[in-house]
């Protein structure tokens, strides 16, 4: 006979078992593609793990929650080596939090893990509004209201000229100087074995090493089509798809945070790529 406490077990189970089912149909909804270079397996050097992050955009709870799911994978499967974590980019706009997720970065990364920063296009748009007059306008319809909200500049965007370049010089004193030196220091790429990282993607036939900033924070049109082989294996983020989509040239991971709940790590180790995702406890 079940027991109070037999029950709570076998209830407890299901739940555990329904999120597991449902993660694994998640990821499994889009086909499987082996990432490859050159016809063989991709793979990172031995003894190196790599997460990955996509684009956050201003979520600091999903981003709290991802490094707590990152930091239980390290207790659960101990590396043997280095570890790196990379953050693809769009730490701001659209979600209700971006102050907070630069503040996090700047103040309390993550503890035993070599951390990289890349620059996504949002936050190429903030960090130029901050030196000198730019597309504004285009900003704040695309998420920067909502940035410009968290550093406590409530109200609507002024029309073109002084309450404009008022309003730019209230907004530019708001923001801390270790927020400015953080969008400054954001790297367009980063690159270990055989995967290349960063925001958007790369311009096929173009060296990896000779890409352009725009194409590697922009690009959509003539990368994603393409299927043939890019020099690496493309990590990005950038564009939003319901679930990661893993083909033979790239991976891309940005699950739209701000909206789906969903902010989506890559653990790649070895020859292996695996997942970490919020939003199913």
């Amino acid at each position: 006979m079940l027991t109070v406490g037999d029950g709570l077990r076998v209830v407890e189970a299901s739940v555990v078992k329904d999120v597991c089912n449902a993660v694994i149909q998640w990821f499994r909804a889009e086909p499987e593609r082996v990432p490859s270079v050159d016809g063989r397996p991709a793979t990172l050097p031995p003894g190196r793990r790599v997460y990955a992050v996509g684009d956050i955009h201003g979520r600091y709870d999903l981003l709290l929650e991802i490094e707590r799911l990152i930091q239980s994978d390290l207790r659960d499967h101990p590396p043997e080596g280095f570890v790196d974590l990379v953050y693809l980019g769009d730490f701001i706009d659209r979600g209700p939090a971006s102050r907070q997720v630069i503040e996090h970065m700047v103040h309390h990364p993550l503890q035993g893990v070599t951390t990289h920063y890349l620059l996504g296009n949002h936050d190429a748009w903030f960090r130029e509004l901050l030196v000198e007059p730019g597309p504004e306008a285009e900003w704040w319809r695309y998420g920067g209201r909502e940035t410009a909200a968290s550093y406590e500049m409530q109200g609507e965007l002024p029309p073109p000229g002084p309450e404009r370049e008022a309003w730019r010089t209230r907004l530019r004193r708001r923001v801390p100087a270790s927020h400015r030196r953080f969008l400054n220091e954001l790297c367009t790429s980063w690159r270990l074995g055989d995967y290349f990282f960063c925001h958007a993607g790369v311009r096929p036939g173009v060296a990896l090493d000779l890409q352009g900033q725009n194409d590697l924070i922009w690009i959509r049109r003539g990368f994603l089509e393409h299927e043939g082989d890019l020099g690496a294996v493309v990590v990005h983020g950038h564009t939003i798809v319901e679930r990661p989509v893993v083909k033979a040239n790239r991976i891309g991971i940005d699950t739209g945070a701000f909206r789906s709940d969903r902010l989506t790590g890559l653990v790649l180790e070895g020859a292996a790529q695996r997942f970490l995702v919020t939003g199913w406890a």
